[in-house]
C-alpha cells in the first residue's frame, strides 16, 4: 500500500487527555480517536493490527478443536433472569427496553446465551466434549472510563465455552485452553504471567489469569522467582514479615491510654513510638447483610477477596460510620476487639501467637496496650491479609516480589453454576439425565494490542512484534524525485509483496527525518532505505526498529534478509 494514499492522521504532540503510553501513541500514531468517553473509533491502522490479533487467536482456538459461533450483543433479560445475574451485575450492565416495553441488555460475556444454545441442542453425552467460541464486541458501563482502551465500556473479546461431562474432561478443556493463551500469546510477542486468581461474579471453582507486566496495569500479581509460584494479590497467600518490634514479654493485662485525635495506624504509631506491626488494625465489614469485626496487623490490607471466601458471604461491603456508632458506641479510629460480643470477631493469621499489642478501647480517643488474642479475647483465624512485597513464598520461603500488571485473559472451570440455574442436562451414560459441567475463557483483544505497546514503546513511538504491526516492513526512498530510487524503491515493495510480506510504501514527497519518525511512532517493525548513494554501490539500509540496528545489503538479497529476520 502507498502511505499517500492512506489515512494515517498522526499528531506531533502527545494528547492532554492521555495518560498511559498506549493511550497517548495509539493516539499520536492515528490508531484510534475517542467518540465519547471509554468509546472509540479504530481507524486503519488499528483495524489491521486488531485483524491480526484476531486471526492469531482464531487459528489457535480452531488449533485445539473449537468451533467459531457468532452470538447476539443484544440479550433478552430472561436469560440473564435464570443465571440469577440480571440483578447481580449492578450497575455494570446495560439494560434497555424495546418499543414493547421488555427489558434487554447488551452483553458483556455469554455465559448464559451459550448455556441456552447448548440447552437446546445438546441431548446426549456423546455430543460431549464441546468447545464453541465467538470473537464479539462486549459491554460494560463501567463508572470511570480510563487509559485509552485498557478500561472502556466497548470492547472486542475471544469468549469460550467448554461443556463436559465431568470434572476430569473439564479438566482437559481447562489445559487445552491454558496451553492455546500461552501459544497465543507468545505469537503475538508480549510476555505473560499465569497466576492463580479469583473466580469473582463469574463463579467456579478454579481460575487463572494471564497478567502482563506493567505500570500501566491496574492489578497487583505476586510472584516467586525460585519456585514459579503467581498468583493474583487478591488470591496470594504468603508468610508475613516477622513484626518490626518484638512483642513485650509479660502477661499485664490491657491498659487504657488516651490518644488525643490520634485515629490512623500512622498516627498512633508516631504518638506511642511502637511500629505499625505492634498494633492491631480492626476494620468493620458486613458480610451479607451481618456485621464482622475483621482484625489485621497495622501495616497489612484486607483482602475483600479472602474475606468474602471466609464468609462464605456473596455480598460484603465495608460498614457506615452511623453503624459503627450504633454497633460500638465508638468512631472509626478508636476500635477493638474487646468487649465485642454483637458480632463475630476474626483475625488474620498473622496476629497468632501475637502478645501485648495495641489496639482501639471502643472509646473515642483511647486505646489499649497489652491485648493478647487468644487470651483477651478469642478471634476466629483465617488468611486475610493481602501479599507484602518481601514477604516469604508459601510454597518455598523464598521472598515474593509485587508486579503491576494488565490482565489479558482469563480461563474459568465454572462447574454446574449456569448449566443448573438454567437447566441444561443430556443423557448419561447409564441413561439417567446429568448435569454437563462448564467452562469459561476470555481474551481481551484490545489489552493484547495495548499491552504490547506498553512493552514495547520508547522515546519515538511503538515497537510493535511483527505478527501484530499493521505493517512488517516500510519502503522508504530518500528522494521520491529520483528515479534510480523510485525504481529500486518499487521493486523492492513488489518483491515484499510477492513474497507475502505485509510491506508499505512510504512514497510521500517528505524529508527523510519526517518519514523516519512517523515510521517509528507507527511501530513498523523493518524499514528499508534506499539513499542516493548507497545505491549507487548497490546497497540499501535494513533498519529493525526494535533494536535500532542498521545493517547495509545489496539491493537484491534485501527481501530474502529481511524474510530471515521474520
Amino acid at each position: 500500500m502507498l502511505w499517500s494514499k492512506l489515512f494515517i492522521p498522526t499528531l506531533r504532540d502527545d494528547p492532554a487527555e492521555a495518560e498511559v503510553p498506549s493511550h497517548k501513541l495509539l493516539l499520536r500514531a492515528g490508531y484510534v480517536r475517542q467518540l465519547a468517553a471509554g468509546i472509540y473509533n479504530y481507524l486503519f491502522l488499528a483495524q489491521r493490527s486488531m485483524n491480526k490479533i484476531t486471526a492469531i487467536v482464531r487459528e489457535e482456538m480452531d488449533a485445539m478443536g473449537a468451533q467459531e459461533f457468532h452470538l447476539p450483543a443484544l440479550n433478552p433479560a430472561e436469560v440473564w433472569q435464570e443465571s440469577g445475574r440480571w440483578q447481580g451485575m449492578g450497575d455494570n450492565m446495560f439494560r434497555l427496553k424495546d418499543r414493547f416495553g421488555r427489558d434487554l441488555c447488551l452483553g458483556m460475556t455469554h455465559e448464559e446465551v451459550m448455556t441456552a444454545v447448548a440447552r437446546g441442542e445438546l441431548r446426549s453425552y456423546k455430543q460431549l466434549p464441546q468447545i464453541w467460541y465467538q470473537i464479539q464486541t462486549k459491554f460494560r458501563d463501567e463508572p470511570r472510563p480510563k487509559s485509552g482502551l485498557l478500561r472502556v465500556r466497548q470492547f472486542l473479546m475471544k469468549d469460550s465455552y467448554s461443556f463436559d461431562i465431568d470434572a476430569e474432561s473439564l479438566d482437559v478443556s481447562f489445559r487445552k485452553h491454558y496451553e492455546a493463551y500461552l501459544k497465543i500469546f507468545a505469537r503475538c510477542g508480549i510476555h505473560v504471567i499465569p497466576v492463580e486468581a479469583d473466580s469473582g461474579a463469574m463463579g467456579g471453582s478454579q481460575s487463572m489469569e494471564f497478567m502482563v507486566p506493567s505500570e500501566a496495569g491496574e492489578d497487583f500479581v505476586v510472584v516467586c522467582e525460585q519456585c514459579n509460584y503467581a498468583a493474583n494479590l487478591e488470591k496470594a497467600v504468603a508468610w508475613a514479615v516477622p513484626p518490626l518490634a518484638a512483642d513485650p514479654d509479660h502477661d499485664s493485662d490491657p491498659e487504657e491510654f488516651h490518644t488525643p485525635g490520634r485515629k490512623t495506624i500512622a498516627e498512633v504509631a508516631d504518638f506511642t513510638g511502637l511500629p505499625a506491626t505492634s498494633q492491631m488494625k480492626s476494620l468493620v465489614m458486613v458480610a451479607d447483610g451481618k456485621p464482622v469485626l475483621a482484625l489485621l496487623r497495622g501495616d497489612h490490607q484486607l483482602s475483600e477477596t479472602k474475606f468474602a471466601a471466609a464468609m462464605n458471604a456473596t455480598e460484603i461491603r465495608q460498614a457506615f460510620a452511623a453503624e459503627i456508632i450504633d454497633w460500638f458506641g465508638a468512631e472509626p479510629g478508636s476500635l477493638g476487639p474487646l468487649g465485642v460480643t454483637n458480632m463475630r470477631v476474626i483475625a488474620d493469621s498473622a496476629l497468632s501467637g501475637r502478645r501485648n499489642m495495641i489496639a482501639g478501647a471502643n472509646k473515642n480517643d483511647y486505646h489499649l496496650r497489652n491485648v493478647t488474642p487468644g487470651r483477651h479475647f478469642k478471634p476466629e483465624y483465617f488468611d486475610l491479609r493481602q501479599v507484602n512485597h518481601g514477604d516469604a513464598c508459601a510454597m518455598c520461603s523464598s521472598e515474593v516480589k509485587l508486579y503491576k500488571t494488565i490482565e489479558a485473559g482469563h480461563i474459568f472451570k465454572l462447574g454446574y453454576k449456569y448449566s443448573e440455574s438454567m437447566g441444561l442436562k443430556v443423557d448419561g451414560p447409564t441413561g439417567a439425565e446429568v448435569t454437563p459441567i462448564m467452562g469459561s475463557y476470555g481474551i481481551g483483544i484490545e489489552r493484547i494490542l495495548c499491552s504490547a505497546i506498553e512493552q514495547r514503546h520508547d522515546e519515538n513511538g511503538m515497537c510493535l512484534p511483527p505478527a501484530i504491526a499493521p505493517f512488517t516492513v516500510i519502503v522508504t526512498p530518500i528522494n521520491n524525485t529520483d528515479a534510480a530510487l523510485k525504481e529500486a524503491a518499487g521493486n523492492i515493495y513488489a518483491e515484499c509483496k510477492g513474497a507475502g510480506i505485509d510491506v508499505l510504501y512510504d512514497d510521500r514527497d517528505e524529508r527523510p527525518g519526517v518519514k523516519f519518525k512517523d515510521a517509528d511512532l507507527i511501530g513498523v517493525p523493518f524499514r528499508i532505505t534506499i539513499g542516493g548513494k548507497k545505491l549507487a554501490l548497490g546497497l540499501v539500509e535494513l533498519y529493525n526498529r526494535r533494536t535500532r540496528e542498521t545493517r547495509e545489503i545489496p539491493v537484491a538479497e534485501a527481501v530474502r534478509e529481511l524474510r530471515k529476520l521474520l
